[in-house]
């Protein structure tokens, strides 16, 4: 932007230096050329009052001796004719056709040309004056003068008003930076505090009383907006630090009722569901934990953790089977044997896979079929969940992350629309990457992509 500023500020003075410069450049070479031109008629006049007699009479010799010395003495050429054209005497070299100048000289005008001299051009300076005696035209002197030193007189004031533009468009070059530098300091701080805040550091701020007074107020608004921002957000941390903390007070107390309730029945089948239920209440512990941890993080950024996609895979899957069981859907799992190392923000892939598998048997009808596969990548790992349901056209895809979102057709379905964009802000946060897109077997294909 500093840039756009100061090429701004030239190309205004540019546009000034020529509105200014041109026009006085014109009127130094006009000037020039009539100072040159009148210097030439008011010899060029002397010599045509010594000539009318001179002409009447036939007695030339004093004149042409005169107009001898004159071109030696000057090295301006003299040429005169009579009323009929015929050449008297010529002294010096002439253009080759001083036709127009000796006819517009016989008609009784003062001729010169040209008419003005450009440093550029060669053309010598032709005058022409009628030789008139009692108002009857007997001839014509004509001089021819060398533009030379009239040119380079042009040339210097020309090159002198170049020099002033340049010193002009340097001087302007140097206090545009300086006043752009001046005006977007707060720009460039606000740049730099918005970035370090983006980046994490809830504390940066624009530094204050920098730049024109328009964007000090800019600066300070942006300061008391960051302040409120940052409060904001201190306050909700602390309502989940506060939340999850309360909540483990009631989860410890449910687990030990549980654990309690082993003493109680000897049947193999309801201690395998109480042992289900305690590993569900470990499994809650641990994203209350993770809730925290997200709450208590530095810089508003949680911390990344090494994770075993496969294991915990497997596990979310186990834990959904019978519900799966229940609703008549074939819900399995293709992983590998070995550990699938990801980095993740604490729980991410459990509560992204809690969320995919609860939709996809929300959305599969009975006889269905709901498939997790886990794949090792060269830079970390990509669990796919697919069923076989209604599925989503590509433009629902699109909006499907977006929160309280529910597809026209699933109106009816128990749901607030927030499980896809927390499944999307999860991944994100991990950096790494979920998408949606019609799945081959007819559904939807759920893909979460993590780095190792």
């Amino acid at each position: 932007m500093r840039r756009r500023l100061v090429v701004t500020y030239l190309l205004l003075l540019c546009i000034t230096l020529l509105a200014l410069e041109i026009p006085l450049a014109v009127t130094v070479a006009s000037r020039e050329t009539e100072r040159a031109v009148a210097d030439r008629l008011a010899d060029a006049t002397r010599f045509a009052s010594l000539a009318a007699p001179a002409v009447r009479s036939g007695e030339l010799d004093t004149l042409t001796e005169e107009l001898r010395r004159y071109q030696e003495l000057y090295g301006i050429g003299t040429m005169l004719v009579d009323q009929d054209q015929r050449l008297l005497s010529v002294y010096g070299s002439f253009p080759e056709h001083p036709e127009p100048a000796i006819r517009g000289a016989l008609a009784g005008h003062q001729v010169g040309s040209p008419a003005t001299l450009w440093p550029w051009e060669r053309e010598p300076l032709v005058v022409a004056v009628p030789i008139s005696d009692g108002g009857a035209v007997l001839g014509v002197i004509l001089t021819v003068s060398p533009t030379d030193r009239s040119r380079r007189a042009v040339l210097s004031v020309w090159l002198v008003l170049a020099l002033v533009g340049v010193l002009a468009v340097a001087a302007c070059l140097t206090t545009a930076h300086r006043l752009a530098g001046w005006v977007l300091k707060p720009v460039t701080g606000l740049d730099a505090a918005a970035h370090e805040i983006a980046a994490g550091d809830s504390a940066a701020r624009v530094p204050p009383g920098l730049g024109p007074p328009e964007l000090r107020r800019l600066s300070a608004s942006f300061n008391e907006m960051a302040d409120a921002v940052s409060e904001a957000m201190q306050r909700q941390r602390e309502f989940v630090a506060h939340a999850s903390h309360q909540l483990r007070n009631p989860l410890t107390v449910l687990r030990l009722r549980i654990e309690d309730l082993g003493s109680h029945y000897d049947d193999e089948y309801l201690r395998a569901d109480r042992e289900s239920a305690l590993e569900e209440t470990d499994r809650l512990a641990g994203v209350l934990d993770g809730l925290l941890a997200l709450a208590q993080a530095e810089r508003g950024r949680p911390g990344l953790e090494i994770a075993d996609a496969a294991g915990l895979t497997t596990d979310r899957v186990k834990a959904w089977l019978p519900l799966a069981e229940r609703r008549g859907v074939d819900l399995t799992a293709d992983v590998p044997d070995e550990p699938v190392p990801i980095r993740s923000v604490a729980t991410a892939l459990d509560q992204a896979l809690d969320a995919l598998i609860d939709n996809a048997l929300k959305f599969t009808p009975p006889g269905g079929r709901v498939e997790v596969e886990l794949t090792a990548t060269d830079g970390g790992a990509e669990v796919t969940v697919r069923d076989t349901g209604p599925g989503m056209t590509a433009d629902q895809c699109r909006q499907a992350t977006e929160r309280f979102w529910r597809a026209p057709d699933a109106q009816n379905v128990d749901g607030a629309g927030l499980g896809l964009s927390i499944v999307t802000v999860l991944v994100e946060a991990s950096g790494g990457r979920f998408t949606l897109a019609p799945a081959d077997s007819g559904g939807l294909a759920a893909t979460i992509r993590f780095t190792a």
